[in-house]
């Protein structure tokens, strides 16, 4: 397995870091941006010159658990036409591009269970280690099922997460949007309904294989890594207080701050020609 890493116009200290992390051999290739291109101008960058036929992406806050890749694999040899396989199911996926895999479940082999299967720890794992609201979560789940599809003795969640997907290169390839919008965190949902729209299915592990770190790294988390040798000091999250939370749901201000963090990137980016 070859490692790639693209660094997203980061600070001097932490290209340096990787640059010694290549020197080292335990990066393979390491791609440096001068500037943040976004996520997605990032792939349209990485994932053509990326080796090899299938393409294990993540965010830089997956944390990983022993056989991963294995399970995930697992999920690829049992199912056809598969498109990404995640290690960590997030029934927010359910929302949108599933079509395809929906109805590949109605197939005669195909079992499906439907309901409330996802147990309770990992969804709360999911909304604390990325700093929501469980009542804001419990509004985005409103109305979904998990569903639990079993072929060839494997089963799967439908839907997948772009935190961290596995996927065959010439289907990220395919999907990808053709040109970048500018926008840092732009065009994700319009990937992953591009692949259900080219027919993939797009499927988790029945169990999670990995664990969500966020922009803290909490005392469960911390003791996760330790329980794998490696040392890490956990934080407690002091949420805002009651008056900052409602004006962080508010929909209005939401847009508002979206808009004024795509306007600062566009003036902190800009180049005088």
């Amino acid at each position: 397995m070859d490692l790639l890493v693209f660094d997203n116009g980061s600070c001097p200290l932490l290209v340096d870091y990787l640059r010694g992390l290549r020197d080292g051999g335990k990066v393979d290739y390491l791609f440096l941006s001068g500037q943040n291109i976004g996520k997605i101008g990032a792939f349209q960058l990485m994932f053509p010159a990326a080796p090899g036929e299938l393409i294990a992406y993540t965010d830089d806050d997956i944390f990983f658990l022993p056989g991963w890749l294995d399970a995930c694999l697992k999920v690829f040899d049992a199912f056809p036409r598969v498109g990404m396989v995640s290690g960590y199911y997030v029934r927010t996926q359910m929302k949108y591009g599933i079509g395809s895999t929906l109805t590949y479940a109605g197939q005669p082999e195909v079992r499906m269970r439907k309901g409330t299967l996802w147990e309770k720890q990992y969804e709360q794992h999911y909304v604390e280690n990325y700093g929501r609201e469980w009542e804001a979560y419990e509004r985005d789940i409103e109305g979904l099922e998990d569903c639990l599809l079993t072929h060839n003795g494997v089963q799967a969640f439908i839907s997948s997460q772009h935190m961290q997907f596995v996927s065959p290169k010439q289907v990220l390839l395919d999907a990808l949007p053709k040109t970048w919008s500018g926008h840092l965190m732009g065009q994700m949902r319009e990937l992953d309904m591009e692949v259900d729209r080219l027919g993939y299915l797009r499927l988790s592990t029945p169990e999670p294989v990995t664990r969500f770190l966020g922009n803290l790294v909490n005392p469960e988390m911390a003791q996760e890594a330790q329980r794998y040798g490696l040392s890490a000091q956990g934080k407690v999250y002091r949420k805002p207080r009651h008056f900052l939370r409602f004006l962080l749901r508010s929909g209005r201000v939401t847009q508002w701050m979206w808009k004024y963090y795509n306007n600062l990137f566009d003036l902190l980016n800009s180049r005088e020609t």
